[in-house]
């Protein structure tokens, strides 16, 4: 029996695993197949506090990791494969067998979508992100595409102009999906251009990305786009497919808090991206897995 058992290694999930390690919980931390969530995939982490000179994503999880399992957390290279929540003691089930839980702490994230052409996992950190406010600094005065057309979108692409020259915004329509005011605000800006009824097809680039092979939705035409970025704004994807039934989620698969921290079922906690679909930032994920840490450590008490 376990006392409590963190699901997620990356901030969300190695942040609740230092709070609950040095509270004496011993905590059982299911780091999955590939630790340290969507940081492993960012080349240098320049706005989490405490690195002057910047980090690289790979490092700043390593350090986490380090520090969680100084303090006693166990960590668990694998992926938990099932769930039950129905019963006093929690069930969980991964490749060794079932490990019951009398808490839980879910920070599974979300990852994001991702077009799945050529080119685009080989440039990801060199040109290629899913995130202007993690990313958007490294490239001032240089052009850059945002694939989408939502308000995750048209928020890129404004964040984007105050560092490159000119934003191109691509969308496979020639209508935006996006609210009527973030479409006024991204159209009226003067550095962002509209490209519509376009697809990506490959991303091109030997050792960072130098453009983009479009194809026009209207007639199949293909073209070359040069830019030295490309922001795909598309959505994401919350990592709960294993909740389905067992906890409550919402239409597009979050899971459901009133708090950002407190679940449906006692005993069962969320933090980081698997609840937030806003910030999606490492420091708010940290500090949503201290507060599951807590509040862990709270209801165990009690």
């Amino acid at each position: 029996m376990e006392r409590l058992v963190i699901l997620g290694s990356g901030p969300a999930g190695l942040t609740a695993a230092i709070y609950a390690a040095r509270a004496n919980l011993e905590p059982l931390v299911f780091a999955g197949y590939l630790p340290g969530g969507q940081l492993m995939i960012t080349s240098d982490v320049e706005n989490y506090p405490g690195f002057p000179q910047g980090v690289t994503g790979p490092e700043l999880m390593g350090a986490f990791r380090a520090q969680a399992e100084r303090f006693g957390a166990r960590l668990l290279d694998t992926d938990v494969e099932a769930v039950d929540f129905r019963g006093e003691r929690f069930v969980l089930t991964g490749p060794d067998g079932p490990v019951e839980a009398r808490s839980v702490i879910i920070a599974t994230g979300a990852s994001a979508r991702w077009l799945d052409i050529p080119g685009e996992a080989r440039l990801q950190g060199r040109g290629v992100s899913a995130c202007a406010t993690c990313d958007g600094a490294f490239f001032k005065n240089k052009r850059l595409a945002v694939v989408g057309g939502g308000d995750s979108a048209m928020e890129e692409a404004l964040f984007l102009t105050r560092f490159a020259s000119e934003v191109i915004v691509l969308h496979r329509s020639d209508r935006l999906r996006a609210s009527k005011i973030m479409a006024d605000r991204a159209l009226a800006h003067p550095r962002i251009r509209f490209v519509w009824n376009r697809v990506v097809e490959e991303v091109l680039g030997d050792e960072h990305v130098t453009g983009l092979l479009l194809r026009d939705t209207t007639n199949d035409q293909r073209d070359v786009l040069d830019v030295d970025g490309i922001f795909v704004a598309i959505g994401h994807v919350p990592n709960t497919g294993i909740f389905a039934g067992q906890i409550e989620l919402d239409r597009q698969g979050y899971i459901v808090s009133a708090d950002g921290v407190h679940t449906n079922i006692p005993g069962v906690f969320v933090a980081g991206d698997v609840n937030d679909l806003r910030y999606k930032q490492a420091i708010t994920a940290a500090g949503a897995g201290c507060k599951a840490a807590i509040e862990a450590e709270r209801y165990l008490e009690a």
